[in-house]
């Protein structure tokens, strides 16, 4: 199997300003994620916006994060893997993320983040 694109993620730098926005355009994002780190949005055909506080930021440096979707934690490791032998950059190896993911960061040529992610089985 190969990993499935399943969202693009913005860092911002305050929730509630940036959920405002995207909701005068017309996404479906609850209230109570104005004062949460992390929100998300459906959109058509599947695919999940996702936003990210980071209050230090002055906004998003590189663009937007693109989030794929692996079926097992094991994929996430090798699909890295091949990527890292292929010679392109890497941000940060595989790991067991607190949030129940298998996850690992690369750039792809132009610099524009991409993640690997796995949900990781519930204990």
């Amino acid at each position: 199997m190969s990993p499935t694109f399943d969202a693009i993620g913005l860092a911002v730098a305050d929730m509630a300003t940036s959920l405002k926005f995207y909701r005068r355009l017309g996404l479906d994002i609850p209230a109570e994620s104005d004062h949460g780190p992390h929100a998300e949005a459906t959109l058509p055909g599947g695919i999940r916006l996702m936003f990210d506080a980071q209050p230090d930021s002055a906004g998003p440096k590189n663009g937007p994060s693109l989030a794929f979707l692996c079926e097992h934690a094991s994929e996430v490791d090798k699909v890295y893997a091949d990527l890292s032998d292929a010679g392109y950059v890497t941000t940060r190896a595989p790991w067991d993320a607190e949030w129940g993911q298998r996850y690992a960061v690369l750039k792809d040529p132009d610099g524009y983040q991409v993640e690997l992610f796995a949900w990781l089985p519930k204990s």
